[in-house]
């Protein structure tokens, strides 16, 4: 079943115990330190909006992408929230997989963080997402991205069920790391109250690959971009054997007579 269709009802409701704002906050000082404190951003699998709408109060001009339709229906609701002066509001959200992504020019940064890269499941398409990003970032333009580490999904979720319940919502999700694959898989049970006492019940199955380090460096430097460093999540620190999360941040690598397409949606 398609990822993120039913979820993406309650999906906002569930991760609001995410530090969203402490996210953007560094994330914002990456961007910042490597020199992009202004201008395009790309948001590749912006779901909702949640970190898309942050750094658009930072200054940038967002476009945000995402391939579930259902996560960017709500992202583009929200839209109409916010007074016509909000930065937010000027957010352009395009329906596209990361993989056949197409936009108007180039930009000067692109960001993808919550592990989006990590639903990427084969290296032909990681490294075809990161020819994309290369082809698309200014000259010397910045490219971060997160990524689940393979001690999470052995370590840290492995075989562990998570079930949370709501006074109108719950789920239960189901964890399966494949290790020989290195795939993890995600098994959603999600109830959502309609009217009165009914429930709905939906299913979905989400997986995820895990990457070492040292592929995403190979790939990145093969789709023409250049590795610039890498840091257990929210830190300065290089990652650690025990790291969950780590942060990619690569440049990119100049290429002459840049092809791109601006596609309507």
């Amino acid at each position: 079943m398609e990822a993120y269709t039913g979820f993406a009802e309650v999906y906002d409701t569930f991760m609001d115990n995410v530090p969203y704002e402490e996210w953007c906050e560094y994330l914002h000082g990456l961007l910042s330190e490597y020199g992009v404190n202004e201008g395009i951003v790309v948001d590749l699998g912006c779901g909702t909006g949640k970190i898309t709408e942050l750094l658009a109060q930072k200054g940038y001009d967002m476009i945000g992408i995402d391939n579930a339709e259902d996560m960017l229906a709500i992202a583009r609701e929200k839209l109409m929230d916010y007074a016509e002066d909000d930065r937010r509001r000027g957010i352009l959200y395009l329906l596209q997989d990361m993989r056949e992504m197409e936009l108007y020019g180039t930009v000067h940064a692109a960001v993808s963080i919550c592990d989006s890269m990590n639903y990427i499941l084969e290296d032909e398409d990681l490294l075809q997402v990161f020819r994309l990003v290369n082809n698309y970032l200014e000259k010397d333009g910045l490219f971060i991205f997160d990524l689940n580490t393979e001690y999470k999904y052995k370590e840290i979720l492995g075989e562990r069920n998570i079930c949370e319940n709501r006074e109108d919502a719950s789920f239960i999700w189901e964890n399966y790391y494949f290790e020989d694959e290195q795939i993890n898989e995600y098994d959603l049970t999600i109830y959502v109250q309609q009217e009165g006492n009914l429930f709905e019940r939906m299913e979905e199955t989400h997986h995820q690959r895990a990457y070492k380090l040292e592929r995403v460096k190979e790939l990145l430097s093969e789709a023409g971009m250049k590795f610039v460093a890498a840091y257990d999540a929210f830190t300065k620190e290089p990652p650690k054997a025990d790291s969950e999360r780590i942060y990619v941040i690569a440049r990119e690598g100049y290429q002459e007579n840049k092809s791109y397409e601006y596609v309507e949606e």
